[in-house]
């Protein structure tokens, strides 16, 4: 993996990536294929139960796709870069583990696809905007934009909002129900430390990591299946849950009136 385009720690059972192409984090599409590579490597990781996204610097958690990059490519490699952008971000979406995204600046275009393909955002108060104004470049929201917007804020407002095309203050997406919370920090590494923080809530001993992985998977998937087919899913996953000796000692520790300490497993 490039770390110099999307650097990968952990920390105390999170995975931290952070998009790294000075000055507006830009994707091309070899950050993609970085971006890919972390989400597999956490995805594999049994040490990490979380991850948070987030941009480097003070301004910028993504603008979008590099637009000099496809300004000068040509319409077979401009659609194979969607492509790829879909599968990427589809693959982020269904790893069964929580993953924040942390909006430390400016999520723009393809910074907001991104952010909205994990489960939680939190962005940094008064840090920048935050919109999809692809149509002032004669282009949609093409890395699953017009799709993840109207599942997330309805299809009256994704049309507003798309065809408007343009960009809001980042605490002003709460509203929208674009972005979860907005927190004040003097500066991003601060902000990250609390999301890393926050994100930990979430992790082993505190949390069983596989049902909040399971709960996940449940949403995801079930608002895309008739509802007989969600609950079938539901199902499936509690089964497997029941089977896990996480739930086992939520069980056993609820019987016993104690806390209980959960190994994510």
């Amino acid at each position: 993996m490039d770390v110099k385009l999307v650097s990968y720690e952990v920390e105390d059972g999170v995975a931290i990536f952070t998009l790294n192409a000075p000055p507006t984090n830009a994707y091309t599409h070899e950050m993609l294929k970085a971006l890919d590579e972390a989400i597999l490597r956490a995805r594999f990781d049994p040490k990490v139960h979380a991850i948070v996204i987030t941009g480097s610097g003070e301004k910028f958690f993504c603008a979008g796709a590099n637009i000099e990059m496809l300004s000068e490519a040509d319409p077979t490699f401009k659609y194979y870069f969607c492509l790829h952008a879909n599968e990427t971000l589809n693959r982020l979406e269904h790893t069964p583990k929580l993953v924040i995204a942390a909006l430390n600046g400016h999520t723009v275009g393809g910074g907001l696809e991104i952010a909205m393909a994990c489960d939680l955002r939190i962005a940094r108060r008064g840090a920048g905007k935050i919109g999809l104004p692809e149509l002032n470049l004669g282009v949609l929201p093409g890395t699953g934009g017009t799709q993840r917007l109207a599942r997330l804020v309805g299809k009256a407002q994704a049309m507003r909002l798309m065809l408007e095309a343009s960009n809001l203050n980042l605490e002003d997406g709460i509203e929208l129900g674009l972005v979860h919370e907005a927190w004040e920090a003097d500066s991003a590494k601060s902000f990250l430390e609390k999301v890393v923080a926050y994100a930990r809530r979430f992790t082993p001993p505190n949390r069983a990591a596989m049902a909040v992985g399971r709960i996940k998977r449940a949403v995801q998937s079930g608002l895309e299946m008739s509802f007989e087919q969600g609950l079938a899913l539901e199902r499936e996953l509690q089964a497997e849950l029941f089977a896990s000796e996480d739930a086992k000692e939520g069980l056993l520790a609820f019987v016993e009136k104690r806390k209980p300490a959960f190994r994510g497993r």
